[in-house]
């Protein structure tokens, strides 16, 4: 039985620790002075729900379980576009359903946009969407755990498995909020020393938050239409292009260096990761050293940036990749679908789940060779349990299956094959920008009310890595409701 009760009571604290943040706009508004009037109402209103809806529930003890968590956790993304959507309605002259997926793909750190001009939105609403990321990224629920706890130390963690992402869950401190509050404190560090680098080569104050926001997030949004490319500063994008790789790097390792642990690094994870970065962006640099008039270095600096920004599900752009040929696109395409690691900002499929899947598929071949030996799969040298490895199947299953059903709705629409498939890739992997009619010069604005709804709900479920949607698809959880 789902306590109703409960999980409306969760679902306004973490719309109450967005009100604080929403202060923030308020306050850019003021310093270059323009009109925040209808963000201070839109604000004051919220504040007024939630305190209303809180002291209704004064006395109502959380009691959160599983199916409740998993209940929350939906309709949490679905409040915070909802909510997210009004600041663009007020400020922009865009409609509900083009709100709703700008802070959808803000919140689930996409970074595809419907805006065709981003220069002409005002400052406090730039910030509202670069922020939209920041808080996205490492997870506006888990920083709900982290407070939550204080309340109800036995619900979050139930919290914390249906938001987290990954294979498994791992505690970098005995109590789950304690793990929270540790990722958002190296969180923040990396932002303030991605945002104090970028100022001191080039960017002033406003860009250098805003791009850090984006980055450490690995989110996308821009405060330029031309993203990176507006800088045309080598060490611009090679600072964002080192911040990218280290922010889809799992959080809990840059936690254990700061005890002088190392072993974090050195797991198989992230080892393959930084192999198929460095692979990709190698093969990128000479593709385009063969085929373009770029000078060797330009051409190691625009190929790593980019192919950081797609592995690491940014989406920044430097330069209109999509016009590279074929082969360079070919690259590309391989790296929007590999993902992040475990435990970090980046979405995608996770470079875990392909160790898992290829060392299942060796040891298959082991068997079926020696059909009497007992072979076993061993992950850092620990024994990776059967359970586990039927949940990373079923999670490809899944993850395809969702794919496919938005590249046959895009297809169905009339839009070309590769628009189709980059694009569902695009939002069901969290990167933001595909090829063609979506590539990284162009927007989603073209889009009719319906599609972007329908790509809303894709990056929801991109976001939440499909089985925390897809459970309320079954029968057998609203099963006794």
């Amino acid at each position: 039985m789902i306590d109703i009760k409960s999980v409306i009571k969760v679902i306004t604290i973490i719309l109450s620790i967005l009100d604080i943040f929403f202060i923030l706009p308020i306050i850019v508004g003021i310093y270059y002075h323009e009109t925040i009037f209808r963000f201070v109402l839109f604000e004051f209103f919220l504040i007024i729900l939630t305190i209303a809806i809180l002291y209704r529930l004064r006395k109502h003890k959380i009691v959160l379980k599983i199916k409740g968590a998993i209940v929350v956790t939906n309709l949490t993304w679905i409040m915070l576009g909802v909510v997210g959507a009004i600041p663009y309605m007020l400020y922009t002259s865009v409609d509900f359903s083009s709100g709703f997926f700008e802070a959808i793909s803000g919140f689930t750190t996409t970074g595809a946009t419907v805006f065709s001009n981003i220069e002409i939105i005002p400052r406090m609403v730039l910030f509202f969407r670069s922020m939209t990321h920041w808080l996205g990224g490492m997870g506006i629920i888990i920083l709900g755990v982290g407070l939550l706890s204080f309340i109800n130390p036995t619900g979050s963690i139930t919290l914390f498995k249906a938001e987290s992402t990954g294979i498994t869950i791992d505690k970098f401190a005995p109590k789950i909020k304690d793990t929270a509050l540790m990722l958002w404190g190296i969180y923040i560090f990396l932002t303030l020393i991605d945002t104090i680098l970028l100022h001191q080569f080039g960017m002033d104050w406003f860009d250098s938050v805003n791009h850090a926001f984006s980055t450490i997030s690995t989110g996308g949004f821009s405060t330029k239409n031309d993203s990176l490319g507006h800088f045309q500063n080598g060490a611009i994008i090679w600072i964002t292009t080192i911040f990218m790789v280290v922010s889809g790097i799992n959080f809990l390792a840059h936690l254990r260096l700061i005890r002088n642990d190392l072993s974090g690094y050195r797991s198989e994870e992230v080892k393959y990761y930084l192999i198929i970065f460095l692979s990709l962006g190698l093969l990128l640099s000479i593709t385009r050293i063969s085929n373009s008039d770029m000078s060797i270095f330009q051409s190691f600096t625009h190929s790593f940036f980019t192919i950081a920004s797609i592995m690491t599900t940014t989406g920044f752009a430097t330069v209109d990749y999509g016009t590279w040929g074929h082969l360079a696109v070919a690259i590309i395409f391989i790296a929007m679908l590999i993902g992040g690691n475990t435990g970090s900002t980046a979405g995608g499929v996770k470079v875990i789940r392909y160790i898992v899947v290829i060392k299942n598929l060796l040891s298959e071949i082991k068997r079926v060779l020696h059909p009497n030996a007992v072979v076993s799969i061993f992950i850092d040298g620990k024994k990776i349990k059967s359970s586990l490895i039927t949940s990373v199947f079923g999670f490809f299953t899944l993850y395809v299956f969702t794919t496919i059903i938005i590249m046959v709705y895009l297809y169905a629409r009339g839009f070309d094959e590769m628009t189709s498939i980059s694009t569902a890739l695009a939002t069901v992997g969290n990167i933001g920008p595909g090829f063609v009619k979506t590539g990284p010069v162009e927007n989603y604005g073209f889009f009719l009310w319906y599609d972007k709804i329908v790509l809303s709900f894709a990056m929801i479920v991109g976001r939440l890595e499909c089985y925390t949607v897809f459970l309320l698809l079954s029968r057998l959880f609203w099963k006794k409701f």
